[in-house]
């Protein structure tokens, strides 16, 4: 094992200021979390005896979700109904993709997280006494999740 100086290795990933997401070719201003999952179904195969044998992989599910400020949300509406949809959860999802764009430096190379194929399955929009803003959390569903370092 090679010596790596202590002052080398750091547990920080990236920084929030270095984050930008895009969607639809626009970076989102509003966003205040998200989320990327990618899921495989897998389940324990059995046969003789009570113990299983084997475990099997099925499907592929990516999914996550994108936390924007109301204002956000609004404009991704906007946007929808200017090109001829109800809400941004109308939109067919071969139009949709989600860049995500982070480091962990100005000078580090970036590492993306593409989603392909988005569709948004849900909107909710609530607010509690006193709050200071307002969150839209924006569940989705994508054909693929694409993860790269440039």
């Amino acid at each position: 094992m090679a010596n790596t100086p202590i002052s080398a290795f750091t547990t920080e990933e990236c920084a929030w200021k270095q984050v930008s997401i895009k969607i639809l070719g626009r970076k989102i201003t509003g966003l205040r979390s998200f989320e990327f999952k990618k899921g495989i179904s897998k389940e324990l195969l059995f046969a003789a005896g009570d113990n299983p044998i084997d475990i099997q992989s099925g499907n592929k599910n990516p999914s996550g979700q994108l936390g924007v400020l109301k204002y956000e949300y609004d404009l991704m509406n906007d946007a929808a109904q200017a090109a001829g949809y109800d809400d941004i959860l109308e939109v067919p999802h071969y139009l949709i993709s989600i860049t995500c764009l982070f480091k962990k430096y100005q000078t580090s190379p970036i590492r993306t997280i593409t989603a392909l194929g988005v569709a948004f399955t849900e909107d909710t929009v609530g607010m509690q006494q006193n709050a200071n803003m307002t969150e839209v959390p924006l569940p989705f569903i994508c054909m693929q999740r694409v993860t790269a370092k440039g």
